[in-house]
Formats: structure tokens, C-alpha cells, sequence
């Protein structure tokens, strides 16, 4: 099997994965990088004839081999290692090292939708407003004052929260143009739920559709009561405004730039910014059955 292994040096035992990957008969030469380096080392995979790219990581480690796999024809192999793995678990993965290891070794290929905005893939949501601000915050935190993940989103929350604001933006959704004002944009590959049971996950990879939700303007108590909400798995109509079977969505500002979070990894972008689903661009191995 021509195969590559990419893991995220911060989210992976290497000797273990060898370990696993050789119980399922999977023999692969080992890259250990930094989360920023997996695109390229994917590139660089690619190039070298590799026709199955195993990485390990979290959502953010999957997003960044995509960005080079999307319409090569190769294919993706997930171990999932993060904290979260939405994507996995949207698969049907198994958690479990060993397990993941044998659906490599013997599960079937199956084409999945990539979402991408300005060029850039992410393989689950983006988000505009309030989040990627915490996102920011919360990282600044936990490289400077070496907080732990949960301590430092909690203090970014409460930050973010005290300068609550909306953010004035313009969609143009397929054919059709509103402007808003919203404290949060949600855009998906492919469509989310919202309400119990199964809130945050998807029940198709591959219906070639955009998921967008915008939180309607709200009161800072208003915004608190619509997350805890949505922590919930509760739905209520004055909460979001859902637009139904886009494939294209531009999203514009008066701002120079746009701070979003891509698959939860925070950046900035110049607006106008373009999104566009991206149908069965790539290829992942998930459970036979």
C-alpha cells in the first residue's frame, strides 16, 4: 500500500500509531509536524506518488490535509486524535486508535462535499462575529500566560462578552441580497442540526449544499440565553434565521478585514469573502458497513 502518514507532533504518540498501524498491516512512511506544516507535507505526499495520506490529528490537522487533497483523486485516511473530531464522528469513526486503525486497513472509500471560502477548505463550519473573537482571545492566553484550553475560553468568553457587539454584514446568497446585523454567522458543509438529539452534527456529507444560519440581532442577556439554547439542543424561531439550499454565499463589510474561524482554527480575511460548497472533492476512507 503506497501510503504516507502525517501526524500533528502535539496530538499524537508516534510509537503508538506505528504500533496500530502495523497490528492492521498498514505499512507507512512517518511524517511527526507542527499543525502548520500538515498542508504541505500532504503537498509534498502527493508529489512523491503517495496514493493514501493517513494523518492524525484533530479537526484542524484534517482541514489542513484537505486543503491539498481536495480534487487530487487521493485519498484520505482519519485518525482521529483530537479533542472534538467533528468530522470523524460525522463519518462514523471509531475513537478508538486500534479501531480507526482497521477501518484504514479494510474499510471502503467514499466521496465527500469540502466547503471552501477565498480558496481556503474547511471541512465542517466557519464562523463570523462573536466566536472567532474568543477563539483569538483564548489562544493570545494560552501563549502567554500558559492557561489550560478550558480556563482561557472561559476568560475569553467573559471578555468577548463585556464588547458584545453585532457586526454589520451583507449576503448575497445565491441570487439574493440582504444586510444584517448579527453577532454570529454560521456557515456549514452541508446542513447541521440544531435541535436534540443529534444538535451540532450532520447527517450527510455529500448533499452539495451549504448550511447557513445567522443569529438574529439580540441584547447581550438575549445572545447568553440563544448559546446556552443551542448547548441544549432547544430551538426557538426568533433565534436564527436558516437560508435553505445555497451553494454560494458572499458575505460582505464596510471593515478592511473579517476575523472568522475556520473548522476552529481564528484568522482574518479581506472582505468580500465567497463561499462555495465544493461537491465529492474528497476521497475518505470510513467503515465497510
Amino acid at each position: 500500500m503506497e501510503a504516507a502518514l502525517i501526524l500533528n507532533r502535539n496530538k499524537a504518540d508516534a510509537d503508538e500509531v506505528l504500533e496500530a498501524l502495523k497490528a492492521a498491516g498498514i505499512e507507512a512512511g512517518l511524517n511527526l509536524v507542527d499543525g502548520d506544516q500538515i498542508a504541505d507535507c500532504a503537498r509534498a505526499a502527493i508529489q512523491s506518488g503517495a496514493k493514501l495520506v493517513i494523518v492524525g490529528g484533530g479537526d484542524g490537522s484534517i482541514s489542513a490535509a484537505a486543503q491539498s487533497l481536495a480534487g487530487t483523486g487521493r485519498t484520505l485516511g482519519i485518525l482521529p486524535l483530537g479533542t472534538l473530531n467533528h468530522l470523524a464522528r460525522d463519518l462514523g469513526l471509531p475513537m478508538k486508535l486500534a479501531e480507526a486503525a482497521e477501518v484504514i486497513a479494510s474499510g471502503r472509500t467514499r466521496e465527500i462535499d469540502l466547503a471552501e471560502v477565498d480558496g481556503r477548505i474547511f471541512v465542517n463550519n466557519a464562523a463570523i462575529g462573536l466566536y472567532p473573537l474568543m477563539v483569538i482571545d483564548r489562544e493570545a492566553q494560552q501563549e502567554r500566560l500558559g492557561r489550560s484550553k478550558r480556563l482561557a475560553m472561559v476568560v475569553a468568553s467573559l471578555r468577548t462578552l463585556v464588547r458584545f457587539h453585532h457586526q454589520r454584514l451583507r449576503l448575497f446568497a445565491d441570487s439574493e441580497q440582504q444586510r444584517i446585523d448579527s453577532p454570529l454567522l454560521f456557515v456549514g458543509n452541508n446542513d447541521y442540526q440544531l435541535a436534540a438529539p443529534g444538535s451540532g452534527t450532520r447527517l450527510s456529507l455529500d448533499d452539495g449544499r451549504l448550511c447557513v444560519f445567522v443569529m438574529r440581532k439580540k441584547n447581550r442577556r438575549g445572545f447568553l440565553a440563544a448559546v446556552a439554547r443551542a448547548l441544549l439542543g432547544l430551538t426557538r424561531e426568533d433565534d436564527m434565521v436558516r437560508l435553505d439550499d445555497i451553494e454560494r454565499l458572499c458575505v460582505g463589510s464596510d471593515r478592511s478585514h473579517i476575523a472568522l474561524a475556520l473548522d476552529g482554527e481564528p484568522m482574518t480575511m479581506q472582505p468580500p469573502l465567497l463561499f462555495k460548497i465544493r461537491r465529492k472533492a474528497l476521497k475518505v476512507i470510513v467503515p465497510g458497513t
